[in-house]
């Protein structure tokens, strides 16, 4: 049995799967969400970071390719994640010339685009290695909450984006996508113990005011994007993520 490498040292850059809580939550469900999506399918994970993301996907998908700038990340995922249909190599996202085009029926790049300058650049090559009927599951933080309204600056982010240009940076290169906000939420949960059937209902309080659906301000948006409108599938209206412990109220 390999031995697994202690956890790589927590930057602010690269989230590790050891770090608790609401940042937990947060990167866990990206790829949570993306599993339902990559099953059975050839999938590129850019800028894989320390590889825990890659490693949920190769459990279903048919292949997955762990891509990222950094030596000591891809290192670490070779050592500690090992599947027969998983690899990891070093690469720069903006380039990716070891993947050939129209390859790949999904590309996860989930908290990339805010590091780079070349923002069109990326979206470009992505287009490039997916199938035309591909994929391209995206995530960025929405800059007005993350912060605008926090005051505080993520010395690692290059570049930051509002709603508005996310979407219109989406549309020059994937002209079909559904935008999903995410951030953590307190919520109350009533789910049938015997089983999920019929329509999801969502409320939201505000003072003395209940409106139904989910409403908060996004802190991250999470894209599924395509070139073809035929090649969006079905998806869901909310989609929850938690742990059995409950952690994040440690």
């Amino acid at each position: 049995m390999n031995d697994v490498p202690p956890p790589l040292v927590f930057t602010g850059e690269r989230y590790h799967p050891e770090l608790p809580r609401e940042i937990a939550y947060e990167h866990w469900h990206r790829y949570a969400f993306a599993t339902a999506l990559t099953s059975g399918c050839h999938v590129l994970d850019a800028a894989c970071g320390e590889g825990y993301g890659a490693n949920l996907l190769a459990r279903t998908a048919a292949s997955v390719i762990g891509i990222d700038l950094s030596a000591q990340a891809i290192a670490h995922a070779s050592a500690r994640y090992l599947h027969p249909n998983l690899r990891f190599q070093q690469g720069d996202v903006l380039m990716l010339d070891g993947i050939a085009a129209a390859s790949m029926d999904r590309v996860i790049s989930f908290e990339t685009l805010e590091h780079l300058g070349e923002q069109d650049r990326l979206l470009e090559i992505f287009a490039r290695v997916l199938k035309p009927d591909g994929l391209l599951l995206i995530s960025t933080p929405d800059r007005h909450v993350y912060t605008d309204l926090s005051g505080q600056q993520n010395p690692h982010h290059v570049r930051e984006l509002y709603r508005e240009e996310f979407e219109a940076l989406l549309k020059r290169h994937f002209p079909h996508f559904r935008l999903y906000g995410q951030r953590v939420v307190a919520q109350s949960m009533l789910w049938q113990i015997d089983g999920n059937h019929g329509a999801l209902a969502a409320y939201t309080q505000d003072g003395d005011a209940l409106h139904a659906g989910l409403q908060a301000a996004p802190m991250y948006y999470l894209a599924v994007c395509a070139q073809q409108a035929a090649a969006l599938p079905e998806l869901p209206a909310i989609s929850c993520f938690s742990d059995r412990q409950q952690s994040v109220f440690e």
